[in-house]
């Protein structure tokens, strides 16, 4: 109809089309047809055959077991189903919207249920939470930062400061001090998340700490209320207090430098954060806050954080990698061990530098990414394959005359035994280096000419031509005859003594024969 009126009030088919964001073509065919035949047309198309009508009893008893059930897993059940159906995510999702409307199934949801839980006594709890954002600088770039909050929960009173790098647990401590300071005292129990920097593991309900925040807990004398995790509604009133910092605070606000940006906020918390009526309570934090100071434990001394390690650990992968702020980072190839930490920390120029010992030397150095699922690696972290082999494939053919040929023969062998090649390219080093020039041209010659291209096979072939060419100089030697009674050759040369034969004729006389 939109194209009839438009044609009618003088539009060009061009001019149609352009307005309405279709094609030329369709106002022609469109304009082609009757009103009658557009209405019979439109009305076909609200009766045809979708394609998953031949799955509608299947999908249907689906949703009355599983009301709950989500179109994407729909999607998956049939892929599992039904290999060769080809459906799209989107296609599902309709047809799984109108059976839920045909059949009256409506997606049922566990919602937990929350229960108004009454303030705390004045002074018994304050709850902490870490948050960050990512913020405009004067050069127009873009800078995250990070901050930790306070918030007693008895009068909404809130205390934050802000790093330009991610807290460590000396960080974390010193936010401690610096929020007993301001609130002019220590509350008698803190909630917190499980964050790494506080438990080191959950084993069931028994918590195990840092050292250093065990220590810390220890010096201060503080009761510890960890929430379970993925519970964040068990400490709402800090949640809230995070959203409010980074909504009302940190949107938009350009970043300068971080001493300026943390006094911004100091004056934030005086105007806004400490000084404007609270929505649930309805009162202003600082003005409860002065009944409720009285009431916490007054902070006796200084306590000296200097000696704490200002270090991260984290284990490299067998990658050669290690995972921060869900990105992996590259160490040099073979820092990798079975429980091999190293000590990662953060500069002030937004670089994470990585050491193998807490004050050792740098392993690596990459700058930070404030994307996820990124790999940053080190060109020098790697291993030029490409160049390696043909740097190898070089070296060993300069042990030829026909440097040419022995490069061909190695590149075959290369392309027969890719995975192989280093282990080729040593053996025939090796060989190389144990033969003389002439006896290994000649292999070669012999490899090329019989098309052999196996390292073990060139190593025979030099062992061939050694054994020919030995035999053919050394000239046949005879050997001397053994006698076979093992006797002196000197006692063959000794002669019998012999008589007349006279003698023996004048013993026989008389004797007949």
């Amino acid at each position: 109809m939109e194209i009839y009126q438009l044609k009618q009030e003088g539009f060009k088919i061009r001019r149609i089309a352009r307005k309405l964001g279709i094609s030329r073509t369709t106002v022609y065919k469109y304009l082609e047809k009757s009103p009658q035949e557009m209405a019979e047309w439109v009305a076909s198309t609200q009766t045809r055959k979708k394609k998953l009508d031949a799955y509608e009893l299947l999908i249907h008893t689906w949703l009355t077991e599983h009301p709950d059930l989500s179109s994407a897993q729909v999607h998956d059940w049939l892929k599992e189903r039904f290999p060769t159906l080809c459906v799209g995510e989107s296609t599902v999702r309709s047809y799984v919207k109108a059976l839920r409307e045909k059949y009256h199934i409506p997606k049922t949801e566990m919602k937990r249920v929350y229960q108004a839980i009454p303030d705390p006594p004045m002074g018994q709890q304050a709850q902490v939470d870490f948050g960050q954002t990512i913020q405009k600088t004067s050069q127009g770039k873009e800078k995250k930062l990070y901050f930790i909050s306070f918030v007693l929960s008895h009068s909404r009173y809130k205390y934050v400061t802000w790093l330009s790098h991610p807290f460590t647990t000396k960080d974390m401590i010193q936010a401690h001090e610096e929020a007993f300071q301001y609130f002019g005292g220590i509350p008698y129990e803190l909630a917190y998340d499980q964050d790494s920097l506080i438990v080191v593991s959950e084993n069931e309900g028994d918590l195990i700490l840092t050292s250093e925040f065990q220590a810390y807990r220890e010096e201060r004398k503080l009761k510890l209320f960890v929430c379970r995790k993925a519970d964040p509604e068990s400490k709402g009133k800090i949640e809230n207090v995070v959203g409010f910092v980074k909504k009302n605070f940190a949107k938009s606000r350009v970043f300068h430098h971080i001493d300026k940006w943390n006094e911004s906020c100091l004056a934030w918390l005086i105007r806004t954060g400490n000084g404007k009526v609270h929505n649930t309570t309805k009162k202003r934090p600082v003005e409860v806050f002065a009944l409720e100071k009285q009431h916490l434990r007054p902070v006796n001394k200084k306590i000296s954080i200097s000696n704490i390690d200002n270090s991260i650990t984290r284990n490299v992968r067998k990658d050669n990698t290690i995972i921060y702020q869900s990105n992996r980072y590259s160490v040099p190839l073979g820092t990798y061990k079975k429980d091999k930490e190293v000590f990662i920390e953060i500069s002030n120029q937004n670089e994470l530098i990585i050491r193998e010992e807490s004050n050792g030397a740098i392993i690596a150095k990459h700058t930070l990414s404030i994307e996820k699922g990124k790999l940053i690696q080190d060109s020098q972290h790697t291993r030029d394959r490409s160049k390696g082999i043909a740097a190898y494939i070089e070296t060993v053919s300069t042990y030829f005359d026909d440097k040419e040929m022995a490069s061909d023969f190695l590149q075959e062998i290369h392309q027969r035994y890719p995975r192989y090649i280093r282990d080729q390219l040593s053996l025939i080093l090796k060989v190389s280096k144990t033969v003389t020039r002439e006896r290994r041209n000649q292999a070669l010659e012999e490899c090329v000419a019989r098309k052999i291209y196996s390292a073990t096979e060139f190593r025979d072939v030099v062992e061939f031509i050694q054994r020919q060419t030995d035999s053919h100089q050394r000239p046949p030697q005879i050997e001397a005859i053994k006698t076979l009674h093992g006797m002196d050759d000197t006692l063959l040369q000794i002669k019998p003594k012999t008589r007349e034969l006279d003698s023996y004729i004048e013993l026989l006389k008389g004797a007949t024969v």
